[in-house]
């Protein structure tokens, strides 16, 4: 599979508004499905927004809900679906990124392992415990949500012990720290030869303006896709055969010595 179409549905997220983000992050998916894309990615807490003090209130459990809801779609319109919700964890709350099939079936699950004190994400969520990467089609594919993307060590785990191609990242990253969101991604793709896939939200949610900018970078640093500040769909295609061509040109991950230095997660 040389080629990859990509969707990023950069929402405005309504705070605490499960049924008008629901609805929006539906009219996105079809669209994405339109544009024959292969994945979509939905922002961080796409379904709640940073809602944090009614976490237990709007989380679902695995399988039910929401999840159930997202299965359906991917196999409705026959399209991989991502991007994070709340998930309740026995009396427990995580910010999980289900990974969902064209066929409906969860691949697997990503929970945020780095919780962001700023916006009290350490005082109502549980943090993951395992960085994820999940074996498909395309390629090895790994998981992030935006606070993880300021952790190089996570990153460089995903390249080397994973062999991953591809590392998608949902966030909802201030537009006051836009620049480091765009320089970030951008060096997580150079210095681990992958291509970075991010969709940020974007507009003001609950008191922050989140900053848009979601993007798809490719392994040598280029931008193949970027959005403004506003709400939109954006899709690109990928070509695959970079990830080969920029490693065996450059080959950084067979030159790394992680015996000499160590990068703990």
């Amino acid at each position: 599979m040389p080629k990859l179409t990509i969707s990023l549905a950069q929402m405005r997220l309504a705070a605490g508004d499960y049924k008008r983000n629901v609805l929006q992050a539906e009219k996105h998916i079809v669209e994405a499905a339109q544009r024959k894309s292969h994945i979509v990615v939905l922002p961080e807490l796409w379904s709640t927004g940073m809602a944090l003090d009614s976490a237990k209130e709007h989380a679902q459990e695995l399988n039910k809900g929401l999840f159930a809801q997202l299965s359906t779609w991917a196999t409705q319109h026959h399209i991989c679906i991502t991007g994070s919700v709340l998930e309740k964890r026995g009396l427990e709350v995580a910010n999980s990124a289900p990974f969902f099939a064209s066929n409906g079936r969860m691949m697997g699950i990503y929970r945020k392992i780095h919780l962001f004190p700023p916006m009290e994400e350490d005082k109502y969520l549980q943090p993951g415990s395992s960085p994820v990467s999940l074996d498909l089609p395309w390629g090895t594919t790994s998981f992030a949500i935006c606070y993880d993307l300021r952790f190089p060590e996570l990153f460089r785990h995903y390249a080397l012990q994973d062999d991953s191609k591809i590392i998608i990242l949902c966030a909802e990253w201030p537009l006051v720290r836009i620049e480091h969101w765009r320089a970030l991604l951008v060096a997580r793709a150079i210095e681990n030869q992958v291509f970075i896939v991010a969709c940020n939200a974007a507009g003001e949610s609950g008191g922050t303006v989140y900053g848009g900018h979601s993007m798809i970078v490719d392994p040598w640093g280029k931008v193949v896709v970027e959005a403004g500040e506003d709400p939109q769909l954006i899709t690109a295609e990928i070509e695959l055969d970079a990830i080969k061509d920029a490693r065996e040109r450059l080959p950084v991950l067979r030159d790394a010595r992680p015996d000499v230095y160590t990068s703990p997660l």
